[in-house]
């Protein structure tokens, strides 16, 4: 019995599991042989809860404040958590209410944000008609500043909305007659514009210069010793091809094709005559009139010319006249050296013109839409050919008046 006691003391001083503990009480209880052993037990059991009781309270008192700490803190936490279950169940409940407040409201919202798009749309409908209506006197102003390019974009830009999306808006069928009547037409303006920058502008400083060349130090206008006319070049001769090479021909048609001609409107349009009939060209091809162009070009080339002879022959007379000579005397043959030397300047002139605007064109060959609509060019050669028909007539009504003479 003794040696049951102690086995028990020492399981409950090494233990530390309260469960152990009691299986050891049950199992000492149980092999007990008498009453008297198990109230010794029993006994020892008070003591040892009374004085486990005892060490509580002695606890308790030394570590009372840090206790009362921790329970409130405890208390303080537990009381977070459950309020926090509570605003969660809450937000779950009102989150389950708002998607079945959607769920029932998802038709009347699609038609709200149906709603708003239509009126977006509308709102941009009618701040293009306003746009739009104000064409007219913006392209007014572009056409007479000579903006042509600006003008060009801006009416086949509002051409393309009032046949598009405004095309049901019964307002506008005035606006779109005149604008789209001003489309057929604008094109001739800029044919016109390209014409008197190849044959005009592009001669327009060689007016002076043979009377220059041949006035000397002082003042000299005696004439020139007779020249034989029949010793003249052939006038295939004279239209060799580097006769009408100007200086930086080629490199100009080789910049032009990796220039995009565009259009400053702080700057007159005018101002660089080969950027300005790059503009014209790409004018005409926004308006898809490259072919209309090409055909004026070629219609007009030979009467431009002619031109340019008859205005050289009466720039040549006039100035022999302020001199004082006779046309119909020795002086016909210097005259008609001036007036072919003239003509070569002219001619050189109108030939590295076209030499620019054949560059555009062949930008706008290339492009997918030039590839598209065939647009079929004329060559240099072309111009070289009128060229030499125009000087042939020159030389030919020169010759009967040389003989006359004699």
């Amino acid at each position: 019995m003794a040696a049951d006691t102690g086995r028990y003391r020492s399981a409950v001083s090494k233990s530390k599991d309260p469960s152990g503990l009691l299986i050891s009480v049950i199992r000492t209880l149980s092999s007990s042989d008498d009453k008297q052993d198990r109230e010794t037990e029993k006994g020892r059991l008070e003591e040892a809860f009374e004085k486990c009781d005892r060490d509580l309270d002695e606890q308790i008192v030394q570590h009372y404040a840090e206790l009362t700490t921790a329970i409130r803190t405890y208390q303080s936490i537990t009381e977070r958590i459950t309020s926090s279950r509570n605003k969660i169940k809450g937000v779950k409940e009102n989150l389950l209410s708002c998607k079945m407040l959607l769920h029932c409201k998802r038709d009347e919202l699609r038609k709200l944000w149906i709603e708003g798009i239509e009126h977006k749309h509308v709102l941009n409908l009618l701040d293009e008609i306003e746009s739009i209506k104000q064409v007219p006197q913006r392209l007014e102003a572009c056409m007479a500043s000579k903006h042509y390019l600006h003008a060009t974009d801006m009416l086949v830009s509002a051409v393309e909305s009032l046949e598009g999306p405004l095309l049901q808006v019964e307002g506008l069928g005035d606006l779109r007659l005149e604008l789209h009547s001003k489309k057929l037409n604008i094109h001739v303006v800029l044919i016109d514009e390209l014409h008197r920058h190849l044959y005009i502008k592009s001669t327009s400083r060689l007016g002076t210069k043979n009377k220059d060349k041949n006035q000397g130090p002082t003042g000299d206008t005696s004439p020139l010793p007779q020249l034989d006319v029949s010793s003249l070049s052939t006038p295939r001769k004279l239209m060799d091809s580097s006769q009408f090479s100007t200086p930086g021909t080629t490199s100009m048609r080789e910049l032009q094709a990796h220039h995009e001609a565009r259009e400053d409107p702080d700057v007159h349009p005018e101002e660089n005559t080969q950027e300005f009939m790059g503009v014209l060209i790409k004018g005409l091809a926004k308006l898809k009139k490259i072919p209309e162009a090409v055909k004026a070009i070629m219609e007009r080339l030979e009467p431009e010319l002619k031109q340019i002879l008859k205005r050289s022959t009466t720039q040549i007379a006039d100035h022999a006249y302020q001199r004082g000579e006779n046309l119909a005397t020795e002086s016909q043959p210097r005259l008609l050296l001036e007036l072919l030397e003239l003509l070569f300047d002219k001619f050189n002139a109108v030939a590295a013109a076209h030499s620019v605007v054949l560059a555009h064109l062949q930008q706008i060959v290339v492009s997918p839409n030039g590839a598209q609509e065939g647009i079929k060019l004329y060559e240099q050669a072309d111009v070289s050919a009128k060229i030499q028909t125009v000087l042939q007539v020159a030389r030919g009504s020169s010759l009967p008046r040389r003989r006359n003479a004699r």
